[in-house]
């Protein structure tokens, strides 16, 4: 293996330098990643109505779903690369890489086929009307068509991050984005294609950005990349890759399954238009949650890596190190929402009740934003070093064990209202459930750490 490029700086290499040279990259991608789903947004809530929104919220169940399989595969795969490539077991993480792109593309056929037969019904399950199923539908064929490709982009995109190359991995986003932006006038209003042609341009965006990938993993001078004989599923590394994977696998079904308890209730007590206040909050909310993602992403490989080389001093620091940067821009998210509200989400819509909905909305989701980051990186933490049944306790708690009972019973007894605190009081109360499993597992670091110093 000599000459070949592996990430050992992981274990040696100061950790704040460390988690600076991995979560900006990885920010930078997140954050271009949120701006790539908002681009869809804009230019459909200007270029084509208000309605048009509220259809295109009704495809966020449907994406989370299909992000639930993709995230399956690719989460998990990149884990257990970081920890291999920890363990110097070369050979296996060459092996992880073969099967990300084969599950994938497994994964990624298999979603289109079940769902696409069944679209119209499903939108209408997840709270759609005459008036904005038709919008969510024409976005959606095309998304499914080409959701195998999104599922390799992604899968790749993680796998290149944990094995050593996170400013590659947000070259990737960023391209897509820019490729995304440029297209999607040209494709709404140009060639009049509407929302399809929002559609048409994200698929377009992930193809290019997907070739590029492909480039990259063919590169025989890296440690990982494509050759013959890794492309075989691999029992052990399949099962392992979907236990670690499982946690955001449920996430991302749970939010689905959220998603369209929001949008049911939201129909029920408000009618489409506030289905379409979801849709602008949610946008605007997930530009905080994929920067702290860039820093979970950033901790990760560093995480993995030294608790693979046991080396839980320096997992510790990273962790901490995390969760104070993530406060700050959780804090941050937080201050934007209560101060300005309505500058924000005026940059969707021009429509003035469409624009009260979603200040309002905005204010109650970002209540409790300065503890969610906490909350958000412990899950990815115990994510990050394979501990796959706390990580999915984690995910879970705030979004089965609290969210939904409170958007069960809350909006029987305030409306719409009722909808919206239930999302802030579940942040509040998964927060507190985080603290307590992190001092626990905290306590454990400090044991083994001292067992180390008593052996040397």
């Amino acid at each position: 293996m000599a000459g070949l490029n592996t990430p050992t700086a992981l274990g040696t290499e100061n950790i704040g330098k460390l988690l600076m040279q991995y979560a900006v990259p990885a920010i930078i991608a997140m954050t271009a990643s949120s701006l790539y789903n908002m681009v869809d947004s804009i230019f459909i809530g200007h270029g084509v109505g208000p309605l048009a929104i509220s259809g295109l919220a009704l495809t966020f169940p449907l994406m989370n779903l299909a992000a639930a399989f993709g995230s399956l595969v690719g989460v998990g795969a990149s884990t257990l690369v970081s920890v291999k490539l920890g363990q110097k077991d070369y050979d296996t993480a060459q092996r992880v890489l073969g099967n990300v792109l084969v599950l994938n593309i497994l994964l990624g056929v298999a979603f289109t086929l079940v769902v696409m037969p069944f679209l119209d019904p499903i939108l209408y399950f997840f709270g759609g009307s005459d008036d904005t199923v038709p919008y969510a539908r024409d976005y959606m064929e095309i998304i499914l068509i080409g959701n195998a490709v999104t599922h390799l982009y992604l899968g790749l995109n993680s796998v290149l991050r944990s094995s050593g190359h996170p400013q590659k991995a947000m070259y990737a986003t960023v391209a897509t984005v820019v490729i995304n932006t440029i297209l999607d006038p040209l494709f709404i209003y140009g060639f009049g294609w509407g929302i399809r042609g929002a559609a048409i341009a994200t698929i377009l965006a992930q193809i290019i950005a997907l070739l590029w990938q492909f480039k990259l993993f063919s590169n025989r001078n890296e440690l990982l990349h494509f050759h013959r004989g890794i492309f075989r599923l691999k029992r052990k590394i399949v099962v392992d890759s979907l236990a670690i994977g499982m946690s955001p696998f449920l996430m991302n079904m749970a939010a689905c399954f959220i998603v369209i308890l929001i949008n049911q209730g939201l129909k029920r007590h408000g009618g489409d238009l506030a289905i379409g206040a979801f849709g602008i909050v949610n946008r605007l909310v997930y530009i905080v949650v994929m920067i702290v993602m860039g820093l979970n992403q950033g901790m990760q490989p560093i995480a993995g890596y030294n608790y693979g080389a046991q080396l839980y001093q320096r997992v510790t620091k990273v962790l901490k190190l995390t969760i104070v940067y993530a406060t700050v821009v959780t804090t941050f998210g937080f201050v934007v929402g209560m101060a300005v509200p309505r500058l924000v989400v005026s940059i969707f819509t021009s429509d003035a009740e469409l624009i009260d909905l979603s200040a309002r909305g905005l204010r109650i989701i970002v209540m409790f934003f300065p503890i969610i980051g906490f909350q958000m990186v412990t899950a990815n933490f115990f994510q990050s070093i394979g501990m796959a049944g706390k990580a999915i306790f984690l995910s879970l708690s705030r979004q089965l064990l609290i969210l939904l009972p409170c958007l069960l019973i809350l909006p029987h007894f305030f409306g719409a209202l009722g909808v919206w605190i239930s999302m802030p009081v579940s942040d509040l109360l998964a927060s507190i459930i985080a603290a307590v499993m992190l001092l626990l597992q905290f306590r454990k670091f400090h044991k083994a750490a001292a067992r180390q110093s008593l052996s040397v």
